[in-house]
């Protein structure tokens, strides 16, 4: 049930506030009558008291009880409290019973059990079990489930939940049962079942003790052919978690459900873990090379949640990050075992900076391990996924490899079935390795991306450099001034005329507001390389002249170093044009050249290498961003490499197409993405057989991903071409859901004049839907990160998304207020645009009715 009324003085729940629950509930047992109209939910509890004298509080989400039962006698004592059921109980044990209805196909916000594309499901995290039935619905109560299920035989003839499988039986009525256990102790959070009728793409995996674990991938018959993909990754990770972290699967079956409608990416329930089809479905023909990567990640990352998540769960919602960011890093690093690390870390760092560090400049900052909330799904977060994985990668940089895999062996061992913080998981460090982390728990603490200075000089007489470090971390909301961060910063010294090593990498730590470094013996004037595989999360400020970056972005010898240079020196290229009116290009254009030229670089880095940063983060370069300024830079950058190295574009795109059929390898890969980029290049130079080009190779493609580069450039372009090819690709997939939001999103993320209005038209599509999570982000969420379209000066995209997301919030909430970020950076833009952002906020605000999720973002972003 849908609470639409956001208080006037909502309530706000604070980390400082934590008491622990008092009463626990070891035992639950459910049974489930299955239907999407009218689901009847009996749920009989096993409560003991664990502290206080206070009644039984059972949350629940807007139902209310048919029947309530305590030690096997009817009750009428209950009253319901903001939708708790409190129940006056003596004594310190007794077992509960409740019944209700509820009502999945009603269920737009698609938290509880609701009803996608003919399935039953459930999405518990955060606070989505209470919509279920009523139960302590908080992450420090751990429970063991039994469920039983009965649905309509035809209907929905295959049955899962969590755990192993018990029983099932079939019934006179064309219905039939099914009865689950999962013998681990977890919090509701992770429960979850599925009804439908689906079919299993099946395989065995066998422990490193020899256990057979039964694995299923469960989807519509239809899409069993794209499955293999995500079923062999499932297996990839199950061994490369045994090999890494010593962690064993721990239950008979392992199933992954499918299903079109859903908020997240994918749900870790234990034993069950529930999909967006966006993350399991793949073939060459209907998803590119990002989409089978991001398969394996998120399945990789959902598995890896069996430990870091369910074995090991968080004390409450504010620890949030003691899951997510460990196992994000693991799926890092993951990825970069399975392919290129070097290619893997300039992805994993671009996302960083496209997310989180604005997300840090913005209204919205918090720390990883947040102090309050209104409501918990707004602080799923890059700040608390991606940044709170560079602060668990910090921690192994600091420790090293084998002090860290002993700490987390620690913590594992330590807090296996139970629920810890985040304070836990730091002590289980310093327990393993000895080592000292109490400065360090400050990046739990305090918000802020740490920007360095890093200075370097060079005494020619003494033969000895020297590196001023000096780090500060900007102001944030209710953080006004910060204490020095410690920041292991890797450096390497490099000959500024041989280009050669002058000294060994060293990891430097930071933790003073500033320090110097010496380093002796060095005669030639050096190079500084730092922050080298980006060590430490911060924004690094030096005195390296744009000759010395070019040198870097040839000679460094570490792969990230070595783009960063390069995206350094484009980036002050841009910035000085902005500022200046002009710039000169030629250091960016022979840098790039040599890039491009070297025979020995991965095609896959040379194609990251020469990509200009995003109009975005050229933004978050300036004091007070101008869209158009941004984008008249770029585009004029982007010409003058295209013209004068057309030649060399050209070779390049003729190579890569000669490589062959598809193949899903990281050499095919690598090929793929600089085709697409010589392709771009060979568009911005104006060649006049550019778009003939890209229709050709959208015509011959024999996978997603060329067809998609090439429909791409088309759609920014101005030629007949586009409509034609736009036409094509829809006709081609307009069956396919997950192929047609990449035909909404390349529209919304055109850089042509007329997208504003595009984007409006496309909203009045006959397949465009809110109610669809994946279609809402293609189109509305696209458009909203397209900065030159999203800031037309007239305040046209603004209205346009404040105007889905007020009609996204009556049915969605959760998924409204994670596309209202755009929004929320009003503060970075020029003031005529700040003031038409901070209206329709305000509009936002003013909405009868609102949903807290939204209020919460929309009045944070207004309160600074």
């Amino acid at each position: 049930m849908l609470d639409l009324h956001a208080p006037a003085q909502p309530h706000v729940i604070r980390r400082a506030d934590y008491a622990p629950p008092e009463w626990l509930v070891p035992e639950i047992r459910l049974d489930l009558d299955l239907d999407a109209a009218a689901t009847r939910v009996k749920a009989r509890l096993e409560v003991v008291r664990s502290t206080g004298h206070g009644p039984l509080v059972l949350d629940g989400g807007g139902q209310v009880p048919v029947s309530v039962q305590v030690d096997g006698v009817a009750v009428n004592n209950w009253r319901l409290d903001e939708g708790a059921l409190v129940i006056p109980l003596d004594g310190g044990h007794h077992v509960v019973e409740t019944e209700c209805e509820i009502t999945p196909d009603r269920n737009t916000q698609l938290m509880g059990l609701y009803a996608s594309g003919g399935l039953l499901c459930t999405q518990c995290e955060a606070e989505g079990f209470r919509r279920i039935t009523f139960f302590p619905d908080r992450p420090d109560v751990l429970s063991r489930y039994t469920v039983r299920m009965v649905a309509d035989r035809a209907r929905y003839p295959v049955l899962l939940a969590n755990g192993d499988p018990v029983a099932a039986g079939t019934l006179d009525d064309g219905r039939h049962w099914a009865e689950w256990h999962d013998p681990f102790p977890k919090p509701c959070y992770l429960f979850a079942m599925v009804a439908g009728d689906l079919a299993a793409n099946r395989a065995t995996f066998i422990t490193r003790s020899g256990r057979h674990v039964a694995l299923a991938i469960w989807v519509r018959a239809a899409d069993l052919p794209k499955t293999a993909h995500a079923l062999d990754a499932l297996q990839t990770a199950m061994a490369w978690d045994e090999r890494v972290y010593g962690r064993e699967y721990d239950l008979d079956v392992f199933n992954i459900v499918a299903v079109d409608d859903f908020n997240f990416g994918a749900m870790e329930n234990k034993g069950l873990n529930i999909f967006n089809t966006r993350y399991i479905l793949a073939d060459a023909e209907t998803a590119t090379d990002y989409d089978y990567d991001a398969i394996s990640a998120v399945v990789a990352h959902e598995y890896f949640h069996n430990w870091s998540g369910n074995r090991v769960t968080c004390r409450d919602w504010f620890q949030l990050s003691l899951k997510e960011g460990f196992t994000v890093f693991r799926d890092q690093c993951f990825s970069a075992d399975q392919g290129s690390p070097a290619v893997k870390r300039i992805e994993d760092v671009r996302a960083l900076r496209a997310a989180q560090f604005p997300e840090d400049a913005s209204p919205l900052a918090h720390p990883i391990r947040p102090e309050s909330y209104i409501e918990i799904s707004n602080f799923y977060t890059a700040t608390v996924y991606n940044k709170g994985a560079e602060v668990i990668r910090m921690m192994a940089t600091i420790l090293g490899w084998e002090k860290f895999r002993a700490g987390c062996d620690h913590y594992f061992s330590q807090f296996d079935g139970m629920a810890a913080t985040c304070e836990d998981f730091v002590a289980s460090m310093e327990a393993a390795s000895g080592a000292d982390l109490t400065q360090f728990r400050r990046w739990y603490s305090q918000a802020g991306t740490p920007r360095v200075t890093a200075h370097l000089h060079h005494d020619a007489a003494t033969h000895r450099a020297t590196l001023h470090l000096a780090q500060a971390v900007p102001p944030t909301p209710s953080q006004p001034v910060k204490a020095p961060m410690v920041l292991p910063i890797k450096v390497k010294l490099f000959g500024r005329e041989s280009g050669r090593a002058l000294t060994d990498e060293q990891v430097v730590l930071l933790t003073d507001a500033s320090a110097d470094i010496r380093f002796d013996g060095i005669a030639e004037l050096p190079l500084l390389s730092v922050n080298r595989s980006f060590s430490a999360p911060i924004i690094v400020e030096t005195n390296r002249s744009a000759a010395d970056l070019a040198k870097l972005s040839a000679h460094d010898d570490d792969p990230f170093a070595r783009y960063e240079a390069m995206q350094q020196l484009m980036l002050d290229t841009l910035v000085t044009a902005i500022e200046q009116g002009r710039a000169d290009h030629g250091a960016v254009v022979a840098a790039i050249a040599e890039t491009l030229r070297s025979p020995a670089l991965d095609p896959a880095f040379v194609a990251e290498a020469v990509l200009l940063p995003s109009e975005a983060f050229v933004g978050d370069q300036l004091a007070v961003v101008d869209p158009d300024a941004v984008f008249r830079a770029r585009e004029a950058l982007r010409r003058d490499i295209g013209r004068t190295l057309e030649a060399d574009w050209r070779r390049a795109y003729a190579s890569a197409r000669a490589a062959g059929p598809f193949a899903y390898t990281p050499a095919a890969k690598g090929l793929r993405r600089l085709k697409t980029v010589a392709l771009n290049y060979i568009g911005a130079a104006g060649a006049a057989d550019a778009a003939q080009l890209a229709f050709d190779q959208f015509q011959a493609a024999d996978n997603m991903t060329d067809r998609q580069g090439a429909l791409t450039m088309l759609a920014n372009g101005l030629s007949d071409l586009r409509i034609a090819a736009l036409d094509i690709f829809y006709n081609r997939y307009s069956d396919n859901a997950l192929v047609l939001d990449k035909w909404f999103s390349t529209q919304a993320l055109s850089a042509r004049d007329d997208t504003p209005e595009a984007v409006t038209e496309l909203a009045r599509h006959r397949d465009f839907t809110l109610a669809n999570p994946n279609r809402a982000r293609a189109l509305v969420g696209a458009f909203g990160v397209n900065q030159r379209a999203f800031h037309v000066a007239d305040g046209r995209g603004y209205r346009f998304v404040a105007d889905q997301l007020i009609a996204l919030d009556a049915i969605n909430p959760q998924t409204a207020a994670k596309l209202l970020a755009p929004l929320c950076r009003w503060q970075r833009f020029t003031p005529a645009r700040a003031t038409l952002m901070r209206d329709e906020l305000a509009r936002i605000l003013a909405v009868q009715g609102l949903s807290r999720d939204v209020y919460e973002q929309a009045s944070r972003s207004l309160a600074r």
